[in-house]
């Protein structure tokens, strides 16, 4: 689907997608419809009970006066609380209001009538994003659908009086968008194409965006000692990979930021296998390594002015001869011994060795690790918020900020020493799981064992946001792309101040 800007006005063909305040108050726009429409759209407001608030939608069917097969009236709510998150929902819904219908053009009309939290050209941006995110399908694999259920939407030109600073605007929020869709398409992809190795050469296809990937396969991890991650992937046929992706945008001599991803390709359970129902499911037990991936991607096709690292640590645990027991004692990299009281609690054995891994090698000043980690989160948060667990107060307020304003919310999850005594073990140094009570904040203290020197960490488990059962405004249904948009906010508001703001100084002395 195309996006395109355009100056305001009222278009020829097509929809056309207009905003209007809470109370009925018209938007400039809307105001030219209603009157080239001889009234039309304030009888039908005065008829129905749409009357402004936010999300709520009107349609008006080949109105009376106009070229357009279609008005759709959307609810902005109150001017002052008018943001980039309004209007990216306002574009959602307009597209949402045309997905099934014939028309293959749709004017969105971003214009406002009072102050705004953000000016007018960032807004048009926003609803071009949002008409974006909101436009993703996975159809890879539908080879008999009738034409009459695609979409035939071509076009989606956003109308705005300031058509440069939305094109400039836009140009970097399509840059994240790109890293949500490959995201998206990594964790809807069957777990039979989008095998350990498979994923690796999805990673290293970034190569051509500017990203540096190198991989480790298992002869180099078993040199490494990984143990922890090799033991996940011994009852599979599919060879582990350990891919390490480094974007350099900032300073030679500054320290990396390190995202670090799980990327268990699919989980059977392993020995401890999982019930039937709903084991399929599990192709998406990827979801935080595909995060990394998708981040990585957006970070360099927006050339982010800072260094980051982005770790995936790819398995398949599956049950066969060869495979890990429960008992079996394994040695990480770190040196740390684990015993494996069950198969099925993998990703944070993965997750161990690729983050010993990544501070022994890069020293990074801070340590991201995103995984779909456990059933327990999910029935903790719901599909509403990520779990945070942390050791650092600074970098949950950031994190939490950063959730706020993206729609990409996070709570923050406790940690302590009582947790941590749940997960000693009688032989080993630890075990891999604490019981069923406080499933999540284990499984976070068993992660912190292989944190060093108090490096500040914080762990993301996204087990309830990666996939969504039906579709919430700009995320159809399935795999969300959820923590893309909240670690590239994070870190650009975090990390490339300086970068950005230096930049600029280069652009103007050019001038």
């Amino acid at each position: 689907m195309k996006i395109a800007f355009a100056k305001s006005g009222l278009p020829k063909v097509g929809s056309l997608a207009v905003g209007v305040l809470d109370g009925g108050i018209l938007s400039p726009t809307a105001q030219m419809v209603d009157d080239a429409s001889g009234g039309t759209l304030a009888r039908a407001i005065s008829a129905s009970r749409f009357s402004g608030k936010a999300g709520q939608t009107l349609e008006i069917i080949a109105p009376t006066g106009m070229d357009v097969d279609r008005v759709i009236a959307i609810g902005l709510g109150k001017a002052e609380d008018i943001d980039g998150a309004c209007l990216e929902k306002f574009a959602a819904a307009a597209y949402a209001a045309v997905e099934k219908a014939p028309a293959t053009e749709l004017t969105l009309a971003v214009d406002v009538i009072a102050d705004t939290k953000e000016p007018v050209g960032i807004l048009a941006a926003h609803a071009a994003f949002g008409a974006k995110l909101r436009s993703y399908r996975f159809d890879t694999y539908r080879t008999q659908e009738k034409p009459e259920d695609k979409p035939a939407l071509k076009t989606v030109t956003v109308a705005t009086n300031e058509v440069n600073a939305a094109e400039a605007a836009f140009a970097q929020l399509d840059a994240v968008a790109e890293g949500i869709f490959l995201t998206r398409d990594l964790v809807a992809e069957p777990a039979n194409v989008l095998t350990p190795p498979a994923f690796m050469r999805k990673a290293k296809a970034l190569s051509k965006d500017g990203i540096d990937v190198e991989v480790l396969d298992e002869k180099a991890m078993e040199k490494l000692g990984m143990g922890a991650l090799l033991g996940v992937g011994q009852g599979s046929s599919q060879p582990s990979q350990l891919v390490i992706m480094r974007w350099n945008g900032g300073k030679k001599s500054d320290a990396p930021v390190a995202v670090v991803g799980k990327g268990v390709c699919f989980d059977s359970g392993g020995i401890s296998i999982k019930p039937a129902a709903g084991m399929e499911e599990m192709k998406g037990d990827m979801g935080g390594a595909a995060v990394v991936t998708g981040l990585m991607k957006a970070l360099a096709k927006r050339n982010a002015p800072v260094n980051v690292v982005g770790i995936l640590g790819l398995v398949e645990n599956m049950p066969s001869g060869t495979a890990q027991r429960p008992g079996d004692v394994v040695t990480s990299m770190s040196g740390q011994t684990i015993e494996v009281i069950n198969t099925d609690a993998e990703g944070r054995l993965v997750l161990a060795d690729a983050l010993t891994y990544t501070q022994k090698t890069f020293k990074p000043q801070v340590v991201i690790d995103l995984a779909t980690l456990t059933g327990a989160i999910l029935i903790a948060l719901g599909g509403e918020n990520a779990g945070l667990f942390t050791n650092n107060d600074d970098l949950s307020q950031a994190l939490t900020a950063a959730g706020g304003k993206t729609g990409e919310t996070v709570w923050r999850m406790p940690m302590g020493k009582a947790y941590d005594e749940m997960i000693k073990s009688d032989i080993a140094d630890m075990k891999n799981v604490g019981g069923r009570e406080a499933g999540s904040i284990t499984a976070a203290q068993f992660l912190q064992r292989f944190i060093q020197d108090d490096t500040p960490w914080a762990h993301i488990d996204i087990a309830g946001v990666s996939w969504g059962t039906k579709t919430k405004g700009t995320t159809p249904k399935g795999a969300s792309g959820w923590g893309v948009r909240l670690l590239n906010t994070w870190i650009a508001e975090t990390f490339e101040t300086e970068g950005n703001a230096k930049s600029d100084k280069k652009k103007a002395a050019k001038k």
